[in-house]
């Protein structure tokens, strides 16, 4: 199948998102669509299957003009969207979660449970992922929840397929599994739209590149034939650089220290501590803790046992509150869960947590403060959107994740912790948020930052803590981080 997008326009608004762009796909080709957060992509991609309408513009599918109306009339002619925020409901199976509004009936009309199940668990296997399909959807981890978005689409007789940050969520064992699935498909003449922020995971799997900067078409480029520099430059207009721009603040004064941490199963006696100005990496396969570790530390999970030292003194921590008030910040791995409230403007979630900064004596808010905070923050991070009082969700994924930022880089913390911080954020971005990272340690703040992205810990870390299956693997210091050395710690190894 071949499609074509020709001289899209979308406004919201005042707010004018695409301007005359323009996508070309193939068939049997995997066509990465880039830009920085904001330039248009997945508008662009939900105008081709009927979530928007374009104000003006063509698109063609096998040279036959189409206008969908709504996305199951793109899937029923073969063209299937797998959104960046994942589009399940987490109180039902996975089984149900697959088979929402495609129930296989007998002839009485009843639901087939069995046929269900065992059509799921085919598809499942399929993608070489172990979920039972009678599995709760909340009790999967993102990545497997994830998987089983990819799972729904394989359900259909896919001819396009486009996915938007797939990997966002996923191992590296899940996502090696996922590319092996696309380049399946695409050597069966399906087609795929990826849209992604890891350039490592563009130059090994795409053919094409299309870029969009501002909603306008900029560029398409041979994967070939191109490096990663020429693909920035045109994304943002500029050179970037070093893409991680480390700078050496850590200093010998001891800001957080963790002793035999321990929660049932998930976290067996963790141990270790984090320097004023340090950047302390932690690393590992998904479920393997990371998260808990940090949410204990933080208050979101009550502790077994274990002791918490903040600059030495010995601290309890029952909740998100206390920690706040001793100076630490989380940045969550889930923003639109945990870690915003979208209904809400951008100025509002970035004064919430910082309200006693711009409040008097009695609890009321100075709105002139408020002001002068949200846009500061707004700035700093140069979040995309029509002003500080634009709901953050309407903004797009990768400025949503600023918001947070911004948030709590006003409290002014003594120790940062950042879960999955640059996920599905684009390169220009990433390179800000390093910068503010960078900032903060020259400022002494201790920052603990939990990735997935093994070139994002070797690039920015003092050191790296590798968890396997909820223990301290072991610490590695900065000559010796390698990713063969993560690795080998991450999946029970020894150095």
């Amino acid at each position: 199948m071949q499609v074509k997008l020709l001289d899209i326009d979308k406004s919201f608004g005042s707010n004018q998102v695409l301007k005359k762009a323009s996508f070309e796909l193939n068939s049997g080709e995997i066509h990465a669509l880039m830009g920085e957060n904001g330039a248009g992509k997945s508008t662009l991609m939900k105008i081709l299957t009927g979530l928007y309408t374009c104000d003006n513009g063509k698109i063609y599918v096998d040279d036959q003009i189409v206008n969908y109306s709504h996305p199951n009339e793109a899937e029923k002619a073969g063209i299937v969207f797998i959104h960046q925020e994942l589009n399940v409901i987490p109180d039902l199976t996975v089984e149900e979660n697959m088979f929402l509004c495609k129930e296989i009936t007998t002839k009485f009309g009843i639901v087939h449970k069995n046929k269900m199940k065992k059509e799921a668990q085919e598809i499942l296997n399929k993608l070489g992922v172990d979920i039972n399909p009678s599995d709760k959807l909340s009790d999967l981890s993102v990545g497997k929840q994830q998987m089983v978005e990819i799972a729904k689409a394989l359900m259909v007789d896919a001819k396009v397929l486009i996915m938007d940050e797939p990997t966002a969520a996923l191992t590296i064992a899940e996502t090696e599994i996922l590319f092996n699935v696309i380049r399946d498909l695409k050597s069966k003449g399906v087609s795929i739209v990826y849209i992604s922020h890891r350039m490592e995971e563009i130059f090994s799997l795409c053919d094409r590149i299309t870029i969009l900067r501002d909603g306008q078409y900029v560029a398409v480029k041979e994967i070939a034939n191109s490096t990663m520099q020429d693909i920035v430059k045109l994304m943002i207009g500029r050179e970037i650089g070093d893409r991680f721009p480390k700078d050496n603040n850590i200093t010998n004064e001891v800001a957080l220290e963790v002793k035999s941490l321990n929660k049932g199963k998930i976290i067996k006696n963790v141990s270790f501590k984090v320097n004023k100005g340090e950047i302390l990496g932690v690393s590992g396969l998904m479920g393997a803790g990371r998260t808990e570790i940090m949410q204990a530390i933080f208050g979101m999970q009550a502790l077994d046992n274990g002791e918490i030292y903040i600059e030495g003194e010995s601290v309890s921590i029952n909740n998100p509150l206390q920690a706040k008030q001793l100076g630490i910040g989380f940045i969550t791995e889930d923003r639109k869960v945990e870690g915003l409230l979208l209904e809400y403007s951008i100025r509002e979630n970035i004064s919430l947590p910082n309200l006693k900064n711009i409040s008097n004596k009695y609890g009321v808010i100075n709105f002139k403060k408020e002001k002068e905070l949200s846009n500061q923050g707004s700035d700093n991070f140069k979040i995309r959107s029509s002003g500080i009082e634009q709901s953050t969700g309407g903004l797009s994924g990768g400025n949503q994740q600023k918001v947070v930022f911004a948030k709590w880089v006003a409290s002014n913390p003594r120790i940062l912790i950042l879960d999955e911080p640059t996920r599905g954020v684009d390169i220009g971005a990433k390179k800000e948020i390093y910068n503010i990272m960078n900032e903060l340690t020259k400022a002494g703040v201790a920052i603990i930052m939990v990735s997935s992205e093994l070139p994002e810990i070797i690039g920015m870390s003092d050191r790296v803590a590798v968890i396997h299956e909820g223990k301290l693997a072991g610490i590695i210091n900065r000559e010796n981080i390698t990713e063969e050395n993560i690795m080998t710690l991450a999946t029970g190894g020894s150095l």
